[in-house]
This record gives structure tokens, C-alpha cells and sequence, in this order.
């Protein structure tokens, strides 16, 4: 089976490559295709590639290419994560919205919606190559915003096209974890928003729900990653417990002014450790798994630090470090190659799951798997306040798929005026003109 990943060259694939070697099954990958647009990352992560499978029998082989119609010829399933102007554009996303006093994280607020119009166009490309060199592919989305990219796929892929994140996964596992689950696989996790906008409101193991014992308790609530981010009060409010970058919106003002004290903002940060990663990797003598492998552990301990730093949060928890986007990916391609059922929490279209959004909305929620693809289960409806976000993020996601397909500078203006953490429509205007400004990419809008 031939699996073919799109940004090739990114930091993150040898996690994937881990993930396949563990894979003994009958049916499992067999040829892996690298594509990035970088040739010099394109070896360095092949290098990486190269010390893991070392000593592993029946090690998928591995090849590179930069020409993106020869990597997609003959795929089974296809990664995209691609990362339109690397790391030096996120970097500027969020320079350009701090100085507007907005948030410009990569996924959220200003900063999502700037990488969105940049990747729109360059992800419904990939979308319609796919469609043509590879139309009975499966599409496994990791690109940003997962949300909004896999919709903009799905006009052309239709269901073909799956997005996948581990903030859910790692949060019912923290959950579970906590309340003392002995095998979290065991628990079902009610879950439901968009990417990077859900809340978890029941954890049920042998049909009994746990989440209250959890709300209950201030000291259990209090242990864990979400209860130092948001608080005990205010979780017990809620009665439900958010995706950790809802706290980009509940707190915002003070995630603000972290990201504005901040030696460096997240991009900044990751743009210059990765540069000494792959210019490290250019010493023919250099350990590849090493020198990956310690770069990576100083990804993963920094992840949210200034969200953590506004909250008072403190480090990490060791157990929380393990990443786990990659065992989602997986998941997810046994279970539809090999009719493996089984249920993941996944980006997909809505098909009248929440009946506040039309049938293609994207979502976030639990779905059951098969050789079939994925099918969103019935989920309650959600709370006033909740809809209310997720009514209005989904409306601005549409509008930036308005302006990508139309080339609408108009209309990019207001999908940064409808963010709820945009909060003028000068700002907004502003805004488009310091994005455009910063990235050739936005050039098409008009």
C-alpha cells in the first residue's frame, strides 16, 4: 500500500514513520512518498527516516520527490501537511496581528484566518490533483486550519477527505487518565464544536458518565492540563471541559498580553529551532534521530507555554508530552483499509449532525469508522453559548473560503471583522493590509 505525505519535509513526519514501523499487519504501508517543495528538507527528514528503520524488518521504503503529480500517481491514502510560507509566515501572522492588539496564533483569530488564505488556494489544487491522478485515494488532512482546509477539500473529495488532530484525543486521555480509567480506549468521549473549538461533556465507561465526578471534585479538576488552563470555577461553570485553545477565547485579553511579553511568539520560536534542526542536518556526520529527537522533546515541553504562563499554569505534565496526531493517522487508515471499525474524533462533514450548520460544514465529533470512511454519530445539541461560537467561527470560515475562490479583498476584510476576536472593522482593514504586505502568497486578492 503506497502512502504518499504532502510537506514531506516538515518537522513532524518522522512521527509518522515511527507510528507505520509499529504496523506488522497484513495490508500495512509498504512505500512511502515524501513530497515537499524543499529538496534540502526533503533529505534531512529522509535521513531521519532512514536511522529509525535501521534493524526493523519489512521497513516501509522510502522515497523523495519535489514533483507533486509523480508523488500522487498511484496512492492509497495521501497526508497533507503542508505548511504554506513556513514557519517565517506564521511568524508573521503573528507579528502583524500583535501590532493591531489582536491574536495571532496560527489557528485562531487573526492569525488562522491570514493562514487560511494562504492555504485555501494551494490545498483546493492539491485537492483537484488528487481527484485526477488518484481519485480512489483517502485524504487525511493534518494542514491548518484543519477545519476550514479539509472543507475547502471536501468541495472537490467530497467524503474522501478526513481531518485529524490530537487536542481531542489528548484531552479525553487526560480525562480518563485522571477519573482513573484503566483503559481509556474503553471510555466514549462526548465531544462536539469545530477544530479547535469543542468542548468534551461526557466521558462514559460501561455506559455510566464519569465527566461529574470529575466536575465535583476541585482537587481531581485541578490536577490536570485544562483545569490549570481555565480554572476550576470556571470549568464547573461550564459544566464541560473546552479544548485547550478555547482559551484563546475565554481569556483573551491575557493571552494577548503574553503573546506581547513573550521573548518570542510561538512562531518566532519554532521558525529559529528549526532552522538549527535542518541546518544541523546539512553536516553529512550529523546523528539524524539525535539531533531530531532532542529538538522535538523542546517542541513538545514549549507547546502553549504563553497560555500557560497568563493562566499560571505552570510546565507541562511529562505524560502530556507525547504528541499523538500520528496514532490518530493510523487509527484512522487501518480502520478504513482493513475495515478495522472503530470510532475517532475527526473533521468531516456535518450531514445534519448538529442541525445549527448545513449538511457540508465541517465539524469536529466522535465518528465511527469503516472501510467506508467516517460517519459522524448523533450528538446532542450544544449549549446557547457554544453555538453561538460556533456559529460565528463557521461563518467566518466560509467567508474565507468566499475570498480565496473569488479573489475578493472585500471580502477578506470581513471575514476578520466577523471574528469574534477581532473587535473592529478598521482593525480588520488593517489587518488585510499588514498580511498583504507580508505575504506574496495573498497577492491574489484584489
Amino acid at each position: 500500500m503506497k502512502l504518499t505525505i504532502l510537506g514531506g519535509g516538515g518537522f513532524r513526519v518522522p512521527l509518522v514513520y515511527g507510528a507505520l514501523l509499529g504496523d506488522r499487519a497484513e495490508g500495512r504501508v509498504t512505500d512511502v512518498v515524501l513530497h515537499d517543495l524543499d529538496a534540502g528538507r526533503l533529505s534531512a527528514v529522509a535521513r531521519v527516516l532512514a536511522e529509525q528503520a535501521a534493524g526493523v524488518p519489512g521497513a516501509p521504503a522510502v522515497t523523495a520527490t519535489t514533483d507533486l503529480d509523480e508523488a500522487l500517481r498511484g496512492a492509497d491514502f495521501v497526508f497533507s501537511a503542508i505548511r504554506v510560507g513556513g514557519l517565517e509566515g506564521r511568524a508573521a501572522d503573528e507579528r502583524v496581528a500583535l501590532d493591531q492588539g489582536v491574536l495571532g496564533q496560527e489557528t485562531v483569530g487573526a492569525g488562522g484566518i491570514a493562514y487560511g488564505l494562504r492555504t485555501v488556494p494551494v490545498a483546493v489544487d492539491i485537492a483537484r490533483r488528487v481527484a485526477r491522478l488518484a481519485p480512489d485515494a483517502w485524504v487525511i488532512n493534518f494542514t491548518n486550519p484543519a477545519g476550514l482546509v479539509t472543507e475547502a477539500m471536501s468541495r472537490h473529495l467530497g467524503n474522501r477527505v478526513i481531518g485529524i488532530c490530537d487536542s481531542p484525543v489528548g484531552l479525553g486521555r487526560r480525562i480518563a487518565r485522571v477519573l482513573g480509567v484503566a483503559n481509556p480506549r474503553e471510555a466514549w468521549i462526548d465531544y462536539v464544536g469545530l477544530n479547535h473549538l469543542g468542548w468534551v461533556r461526557g466521558l462514559r465507561v460501561a455506559g455510566r458518565d464519569e465527566l461529574p465526578r470529575l466536575l465535583a471534585d476541585p482537587d481531581l479538576l485541578g490536577s490536570f492540563e485544562e483545569g490549570k488552563l481555565f480554572g476550576t470555577e470556571w470549568l464547573r461553570s461550564l459544566g464541560a471541559i473546552p479544548n485547550e485553545y478555547l482559551h484563546y477565547y475565554y481569556f483573551n485579553r491575557e493571552a494577548v498580553r503574553a503573546y506581547q511579553n513573550a521573548e518570542k511568539t510561538r512562531g518566532a520560536f519554532l521558525r529559529d529551532q528549526q532552522a538549527g534542526f535542518y541546518e544541523a542536518m546539512q553536516r553529512p556526520d550529523a546523528e539524524a534521530l539525535k539531533t531530531w529527537e532532542s529538538t522535538r522533546a523542546e517542541r513538545e515541553a514549549t507547546y502553549m507555554s504563553e497560555s500557560r504562563a497568563a493562566a499560571g499554569a505552570g510546565e507541562r505534565d511529562a505524560d502530556d508530552l507525547s504528541g499523538g496526531y500520528e496514532k490518530v493517522a493510523l487509527a484512522l487508515m487501518r480502520a478504513i483499509a482493513r475495515d478495522e471499525r472503530t470510532t475517532l474524533i475527526l473533521n468531516v462533514r456535518n450531514q445534519g449532525t448538529l442541525s445549527v450548520l448545513d449538511t457540508d460544514a465541517v465539524i469536529e465529533v466522535p465518528c465511527l469508522v469503516d472501510a467506508n470512511g467516517a460517519h459522524p454519530v448523533a450528538v446532542d445539541p450544544l449549549p446557547d453559548h457554544a453555538t453561538g461560537l460556533v456559529c460565528a467561527v463557521k461563518a467566518v470560515e466560509r467567508q474565507v473560503l468566499v475570498a480565496a475562490e473569488s479573489g475578493s479583498r472585500t471580502t477578506a476584510v470581513k471575514a476578520f471583522a466577523l471574528h469574534p476576536l477581532v473587535d473592529s472593522v478598521n482593525v480588520a482593514r488593517r489587518l488585510v493590509e499588514g498580511y498583504t504586505a507580508e505575504h506574496p502568497g495573498l497577492a491574489y486578492l484584489k
